[in-house]
């Protein structure tokens, strides 16, 4: 099997990749682990929300570079960050072009339709996200892409220093299939236990999976094998979620903690915080990640945070966590609440009254750890009843991944490019992450970088082709 372009995975990016190639004249396939068409990958049953750092992606480009600048910190490849605003007005007509529809959503987002309603244990069979992946393989069909399903990538081809094709594993054996060009697009490694101990925390197990399971880094270990470069891997996207979660389905994956955590307070058995509530959920999650169990904090608020932050999620928290049978623990006292939650009492008193000294005299960046505004103001935990909920951190997808440039290519350890190789969506690194965990968008991702790695290898491969056609005549 000989292609122009073939993609590593059914997703999104690699669907999207190779449906763009093929609108460029390419011959394309897409390799698939799974052997069914209707395969499980995140982006099936994502939420299929399409945004810039939560913001309508066609806002004036002016106004969204501010906004995904601010959002990201500096810390993002500038490359990168200017192409997801720069090219994301065209990521939904391309999707649009294929027939995939959208509804206006919260901030104005573009959502898939029909959206998948809020519910547990998901639903998504025939929505918005399901429609979209089926809709891009039609379309790749009609272009005469051909979709492959039951191939597993297993090891790069290379000749000299490039990419030149992949061996995947089929029922009946290996397969070599050549390429012009390949776009790893397989989403990452938040499947692969050993991965995610290697480079994200010690006891991976003990993490919530949000995901359908299928990412295990194949694409990362593969490309490393033959020289490529990868950004930090120690990252991921993720939510707080009840400890309960683990056994109830109905607490899967909703409902996300993270806003009751934002404005109360994370800590362990023995009292003490573990770590700056302002800066977020994702970023609450990643740090319970790295600690010995990452399913050992509890939020505490009080009564006007349960009632306020505890109902504002699309999913929120009041009253659908002790309605689903989670575990909520409320009393009067503080040390009521203690004793329920098996918290130590002297100490919990101890945090919260410094908490409360430190947010309400505006020196809470002096308190350890210290407790920012950066994304909500704090306030005091003092109205009865107090509440105590049960977290453990949520892993949906790795953001860390195979360092790539703009338009998809992969880097070189040492320098330069694999050249021939290409990276997209979730297998690809450089844009989230970094010290606060800043997220800007994984599907909106997917799809510029999908199209953008296509567009490059297809230009690539174009003066080849030229100079091939004239040897010809």
């Amino acid at each position: 099997m000989d292609f122009d372009l073939v993609a590593i995975g059914g997703g999104l990016a690699g669907l999207t990749a190779a449906v763009r190639a093929a609108q460029l004249g390419g011959r394309v396939a897409v390799l698939e682990r799974g052997a069914t068409a209707d395969y499980l990958c995140n982006s099936r049953v994502s939420g299929g929300v399409i945004h810039v750092a939560q913001h309508d992606v066609k806002r004036p480009e002016a106004e969204l570079r501010k906004i995904a600048t601010d959002a990201t910190e500096g810390w993002s490849d500038p490359e990168a960050l200017e192409v997801m605003v720069t090219d994301t007005r065209r990521g939904i007509d391309f999707l649009r072009g294929c027939g995939i529809n959208f509804v206006r959503g919260y901030n104005q987002n573009w959502v898939m339709a029909p959206p998948r309603p809020a519910v547990n244990p998901l639903v998504w069979k025939g929505l918005g996200t399901d429609r979209a992946i089926s809709g891009l393989q039609r379309t790749l069909s009609s272009l005469g892409g051909q979709l492959l399903l039951g191939h597993r990538a297993v090891r790069l081809l290379t000749e000299g220093e490039r990419c030149v094709g992949v061996v995947a594993e089929t029922e009946s054996g290996a397969v070599e299939i050549r390429a012009g060009a390949i776009v790893i697009a397989d989403g990452g490694f938040h499947a692969n236990l050993e991965l995610l101990r290697q480079h994200v925390g010690p006891n991976p197990e003990r993490l919530r999976a949000r995901n359908v399971g299928q990412a295990t880094g194949d694409g990362l270990s593969m490309a490393a094998a033959i020289g490529a470069a990868t950004t930090p891997l120690d990252r991921f996207y993720g939510h707080l979620l009840s400890i309960d979660a683990f056994t109830n389905d109905e607490l899967w994956p909703y409902p996300q903690i993270d806003l009751v955590a934002l404005a109360g307070i994370v800590v362990d058995r023995s009292g003490r915080r573990l770590f700056d509530e302002g800066l977020g959920g994702i970023y609450a999650a990643n740090t319970l990640a790295q600690m010995d169990d990452p399913a050992s904090g509890i939020v505490i608020c009080d009564a006007p945070i349960w009632e306020t932050a505890g109902k504002e999620a699309l999913i929120p928290p009041n009253p659908r966590l002790e309605r689903a049978g989670g575990t909520l623990h409320r009393a009067d006292t503080l040390a009521a609440l203690a004793s329920l939650a098996g918290i130590d009492a002297a100490a919990l008193a101890a945090t919260v009254s410094a908490y409360n000294t430190g947010v309400t005299g505006g020196a809470g960046e002096s308190l350890t750890p210290p407790r920012s505004g950066h994304k909500k103001r704090p306030t005091a935990i003092a109205t009865a009843p107090f509440f105590a909920i049960p977290i453990c951190a949520g892993i949906t997808n790795t953001m860390g991944g195979l360092s790539a440039d703009a338009d998809g290519r992969v880097r070189r350890e040492g320098g330069g490019y694999v050249d021939g190789l290409y990276a997209a969506g979730a297998a690809a690194g450089g844009l989230e992450g970094g010290p606060h965990v800043v997220y800007v968008g994984g599907l909106c991702r997917a799809v510029v970088f999908g199209m953008r790695s296509a567009e490059h290898a297809l230009a690539q491969a174009a003066p080849a082709q030229s100079a091939a056609a004239g040897g010809r005549r």
